[in-house]
């Protein structure tokens, strides 16, 4: 995702992966609303839509199912859930054609920095130079590692196993020991992923060593452990193991080397919000590296990627260990969970949290303003169609009610739309590329401060 937004603004990006194929792990991951309006905004989601499988959204907080609440403010009001390497492909796919170039089989063992750029040494020995590099490579990061930026956070305390293998019990028997177990055991499943195939989740306590890649009998173990049956899982597709680590880079820059993704934020996976955080931070920190790399670029701009984007693991790392701790069976977690479920019922609290895990609530800060600056701005219509369809090539925009504004001298960074009948209730606002309301008002002098706050001095 970083690499084709870098693309859109004609910066040169190489892309070095360790892996000489796709991942063979078809675990199914969810886009939430704040996603799928990211890829709305870049023109990929009707190339989405048809790999992947709609349902209605929901907070599902620590696995407590309360349907939406109303009130959700989005035309993408729903999760899509999509197997992990469709989604890896199309992305690939969308950099590839936007010119970036893809090595895999080449693992990054070391880099050196100075005060124009990087040497990056691969495990063959060969060497590249680049302007920038970032590090999207994991939990485990090799370049967070050699960097060293500290990872402060707490160590794994339960672990999962996780896979996709064929079943032969009856689906209605399955349904029924699953619906039974999960009143007190929210770690466990099986949940259908094709015909005769399900994804299978079970506590990994007293199995294999971690170090050990789990094994069929490793599940077959835990099943019969907890629903008394192994259900005759046989013929595994894949097998993995994860644990409910929670951790947090100190600095995501040092220097021309910065982190994105996992290599910035582990926590665990319940919520689904992974992915999503990582995604987000490449759509945040794209246009703003573009720019640092362009030489348009406010002094500070670069630095407003760790600045907004900090915050916001904080508080995923948060809400994932406030779910951690319902999922515990033990008799204080579950009161305290079943507090939290009649509370969902709670219009407010249930769409407070729905917010919290889609992250549609975001608002970063840039000062004092209407409640809209520094949010998302939903896709609202215009007389073009949909708003989102006006940000695909990664630009700024001025969405002016007035007719009378202008963006002259920012032209190059930022696109004008005047159109009095657009759905907004505010007169105009300054959109950034990652679709964050950068402005809000009718002032044009107002405006050319913010312009040159985010999109720099004007060009003559």
């Amino acid at each position: 995702m970083l690499a084709a937004e870098l693309r859109l603004h004609d910066v040169r990006v190489l892309v070095l992966e360790k892996e000489t194929e796709p991942a063979s792990a078809v675990r199914i991951v969810g886009l939430h609303i704040r996603s799928l309006e990211l890829m709305a905004m870049r023109g990929l989601l009707e190339r989405i839509l048809p790999h992947g499988r709609k349902r209605p959204a929901s907070a599902y907080f620590a696995a407590i199912p309360k349907p939406a609440p109303p009130g959700l403010d989005s035309r993408y009001a729903y999760l899509l859930g999509i197997r992990q390497p469709v989604i890896e492909r199309l992305l690939e796919e969308h950099a590839v054609e936007l010119g970036a170039r893809v090595r895999r089989g080449c693992a990054v063992a070391g880099f050196e920095q100075d005060d124009e750029g990087v040497i990056v040494e691969l495990a063959d020995g060969e060497r590249l130079r680049s302007r920038y590099l970032v590090g999207c490579d994991g939990a485990r990061s090799t370049v967070r590692k050699l960097l060293g930026v500290g990872f402060p956070g707490e160590p794994a305390r339960t672990e999962s196993l996780m896979g996709e293998m064929e079943v032969g019990a009856p689906p209605e028997e399955i349904a029924a020991a699953v619906a039974e177990i999960r009143e007190t055991h929210q770690r466990f499943w099986l949940r259908p992923a094709g015909v005769g195939v399900y994804s299978v989740l079970v506590p990994a306590a007293g199995v294999s060593d971690r170090a050990e890649p789990p094994t069929l009998e490793d599940f077959k173990q835990q099943l019969h452990a907890i629903a008394g049956t192994d259900f005759g899982v046989h013929s595994p597709r894949w097998l993995s193991r994860f644990g409910d680590a929670t951790r947090l880079a100190d600095r995501y820059r040092v220097g021309r080397v910065l982190l994105a993704g996992d290599a910035a934020h582990i926590h665990p996976p319940i919520g689904g919000q992974g992915l999503n955080l990582g995604v987000q931070d490449a759509v945040n920190l794209g246009w703003k590296l573009a720019a640092q790399i362009d030489g348009w670029a406010p002094g500070a701009l670069l630095d407003t990627y760790q600045a907004e984007r900090r915050p916001v693991a904080e508080e995923v790392l948060d809400n994932t260990r406030a779910q951690t701790e319902l999922l515990a069976t033990e008799p204080g977690p579950q009161a305290v969970r079943r507090m939290l479920t009649e509370l969902m019922d709670f219009d407010e609290v249930n769409l407070h949290l729905l917010k919290k895990i889609t992250a549609i609530g975001i608002r970063y800060d840039f000062g004092a303003g209407p409640d809209l600056l520094g949010r998302r701005l939903r896709d609202v219509d215009v007389k073009q169609g949909h708003l989102y369809g006006l940000l695909h090539r990664g630009r700024g925009l001025l969405l002016d009610r007035t007719e009378r504004l202008t963006v002259a001298g920012w032209s190059d960074r930022v696109d004008h739309l005047a159109d009095s009948t657009a759905a907004l209730d505010a007169p105009c606002v300054l959109l950034r590329p990652d679709g964050h309301v950068a402005w809000v008002g009718d002032d044009q002098q107002d405006l050319d401060d913010r312009l040159h706050r985010w999109f720099g001095k004007p060009t003559p």
